[in-house]
């Protein structure tokens, strides 16, 4: 059986982002387990505008062929006041059926953990229908962070990723035979 394809989806797409500093940790965790593909599948690279101002057909192409290359994902979400940014709900209405059937884990990050914007974003999901896993590694901005820019995590979060992705696996694995 071939391995499963896990996307690492960067959250933000703004300037002095630090999200890219949690997905390569988060990556660098699920590399070492070696029982999938994983990568960071950042949404700033697609470029997609707001949804429905301008014909953004070769983006949002690009957007859902790379999402229905990937069996699950891990969401690197920010909390932006009490929910998620702009740009990962503008980049999660641009598709439909490559989200379809489909697992995801979430990291979260904040003042209070990233906590509000991770329960925001489990209820989108549901609509997207991906199911969304338990356990969900919630970073501080204050413990976790050094200046709020500077991403040194606690050691303990790493338990916490692992079971996480276990979870992820898992789904992923069962839903992919929906897809089928």
């Amino acid at each position: 059986m071939s391995k499963l394809n896990i996307g690492i989806i960067l959250g933000s797409t703004r300037q002095g982002r630090v999200s890219p500093q949690v997905g390569e940790w988060v990556k660098s965790i699920a590399d070492q387990r070696e029982d999938a593909n994983y990568e960071i599948v950042d949404i700033a690279d697609f470029k997609l505008p707001l949804l429905g101002e301008v014909d953004a057909t070769e983006q949002a192409t690009a957007w859902n062929t790379k999402l229905a290359s990937l069996d699950g994902f891990v969401f690197i979400v920010q909390e932006y006041n009490h929910s998620i940014s702009a740009s990962l709900k503008n980049a999660l209405d641009y598709a439909r059926e490559a989200w379809n059937n489909k697992a995801a884990g979430i990291v979260s990050y904040g003042s209070a953990g990233g906590v509000r914007a991770a329960e925001h974003l489990r209820g989108i999901l549901g609509e997207l229908q991906i199911a969304d896993v338990r356990v969900h590694p919630l970073l501080s901005l204050f413990t976790d962070f050094e200046n709020g820019t500077v991403f040194k995590p606690a050691e303990l979060h790493v338990a916490n990723v692992n079971a996480m992705l276990d979870q992820v696996l898992a789904w992923s694995g069962a839903l992919k035979t929906l897809r089928q």
